[in-house]
Formats: C-alpha cells, sequence, structure tokens
C-alpha cells in the first residue's frame, strides 16, 4: 500500500508515522495561543521534527466543537508565513489542515504537500480539484455535521458501519474528482459529531477500516471524549493519548496524530517490537 503526497512516497506496511501537531491559533482546545506567532510556531514544529515528527500539521482554524469560524483572510495571514519557512528549514512533509480551497490552495504553493480535510463531507468538489491538481496527500476525515454544530446530539445507528460505508462512498468521489487513491488516507474523525460511546465504539472497530486498502489516521489527543471518561483536565490526558495510539497501532493504524510528539513515537514503536514478536513462538 502506497501513500503519495506531490513528491513524498511512503509505502506500507512500515513503521507507523507519527504527525506533529501545530496550532497558529488563539482558540484551540489544548495549545490556543501558545505558537500564534509564526516565529513560535516554527520554532515549535522543528522541535516536534526533532522528536520524531515526520509530517508536521499545521493549521489556522480550531476545530473545536462550537469554535468561531475564521475568515479566509486571516487563516492565510496565519499559516502562511509558517509554511514557508518550514518549507525552507525541514524535509518533513508538511500538511496543511484547512477545511478552505483557497486556503489549500496557497498552503499547497507554499510548500505543503497535504491536505488535512475535516470537512470531508462536503458536497462540493472545490476542495478536491485543488488536491487533484497538486497531487497533494488528502486525510479524508469523517464528521457529522460542521464543527459549529456537530456536538449537537449526534445520532447513528452502527457508527463503525455507517463511517465505513462513508469511507467507500468518498474513495469513489474522491477519484472520480481526479484524486487518486494513492494520495488518499482515512481518518475516522474521533470526536468529530460523535459522543462518548460513538468515539469508543470507533476505537473498538478500527480494525474494520483496514479493509479499504488506504492508510488510517488517528486523532485523539488530549481530546475531550478522554476527560469525560476519567476526569483528567487537557494537560494530564497523555496517559489515555498514548493508550489509544497503541491500540491504533496493534489495530492497523499507519499515522497518528499528535501534539505530544516523543513520548507518542516512543510508546508506537514499543508496540510495534511487541507486535514483530508476537507469533515468534
Amino acid at each position: 500500500m502506497i501513500f503519495r503526497a506531490r513528491q513524498f512516497e511512503f509505502r506500507f506496511p512500515r513503521p507507523a508515522l507519527v504527525m506533529g501537531i501545530v496550532n497558529v491559533t488563539p482558540d484551540s482546545f489544548s495549545d490556543g495561543g501558545k505558537f500564534l506567532d509564526a516565529d513560535a510556531a516554527v520554532a515549535h514544529a522543528l522541535k516536534l521534527v526533532e522528536e520524531g515528527a515526520e509530517i508536521l500539521d499545521i493549521g489556522g482554524e480550531s476545530t473545536r466543537p462550537h469554535a468561531e469560524p475564521v475568515s479566509e483572510a486571516e487563516e492565510l495571514r496565519r499559516v502562511i508565513p509558517v509554511i514557508e519557512q518550514l518549507a525552507c528549514k525541514t524535509q518533513a512533509p508538511l500538511s496543511i489542515d484547512t477545511m478552505k480551497p483557497a486556503v489549500a490552495r496557497a498552503a499547497l504553493g507554499a510548500g505543503a504537500s497535504i491536505v488535512n480535510d475535516v470537512a470531508a463531507n462536503r458536497d462540493d468538489g472545490k476542495m478536491w480539484q485543488v488536491v487533484a491538481e497538486f497531487q497533494a496527500g488528502y486525510i479524508c476525515m469523517h464528521a457529522q455535521g460542521s464543527p459549529a454544530t456537530m456536538q449537537k446530539n449526534p445520532v447513528y445507528q452502527h457508527v463503525v458501519r455507517e463511517v465505513g460505508e462513508f469511507f467507500a462512498e468518498r474513495l469513489e468521489k474522491l477519484i472520480a474528482a481526479g484524486v487518486s487513491a494513492e494520495q488518499i488516507v482515512l481518518d475516522p474523525g474521533i470526536g468529530f459529531g460523535k459522543t462518548r460511546e460513538h468515539n469508543l465504539s470507533l476505537l473498538a472497530g478500527l480494525r474494520r477500516f483496514t479493509n479499504l486498502s488506504r492508510p488510517l489516521l488517528l486523532g485523539v489527543s488530549r481530546k475531550s471524549f478522554i476527560g469525560k471518561l476519567t476526569g483528567a483536565a487537557v494537560e494530564n490526558r497523555l496517559p489515555a493519548s498514548l493508550a489509544c495510539a497503541t491500540l491504533a497501532v496493534a489495530a492497523g493504524t499507519s499515522i497518528v496524530r499528535t501534539h505530544d510528539v516523543a513520548a507518542t513515537v516512543q510508546a508506537v514503536r514499543m508496540t510495534e517490537a511487541i507486535l514483530q514478536h508476537a507469533n515468534v513462538d
């Protein structure tokens, strides 16, 4: 299985990729405001690479529940200087975390290689046209609703089956829009239009999504369902985040998106080392 993102190519099976989060926002739920300055964001991103991040995910608009939308101009002002600097300072692929086709186009022009689209449930194909044009990687994330509405009573008959059906339908649409299957990564969208029970069901059923022959990405780092389950504050959710990451890798997940790169790399590599010995005896 191959994942292509412009000049980058990843062949699976291989050790899971760890994607470091770089939020250039004042209001992200975990680290909002810490890296709003471009130089601070770049320094943080380079530190994540030193810690083992193989992909950097740069976002200029918070997608936490009930987040206020950001204008296209403001989002561009936040992320483009960061991407331009990082493109000159690291060989790591850069991902733009955006819902806006114009921001994706500008970010790809500035040196990004992947579009992380939390609005992959969109009806129009403008974003996919941009991805096809640049031959960029595309993270297709499942969500019910939008960040403003997604936690208003999300309902599923069978969440694992319905997310799987969404992936199959999106793959068809993306390929019809000119995006190669090798450009696509699937993300079940933990916390995006799901209750705590929905999130737990998806985590337990991750292996079901590997039959689509595309890399699977999981983003659970510090998310609110962990707090609801454990009572832990945002800054104290690393142990539970690592538990989810290691179980996900054991289930066949290829990319783990995280704020805590060093700890996640260590946990994932230990998990992989154990799995290599699972059938030795």
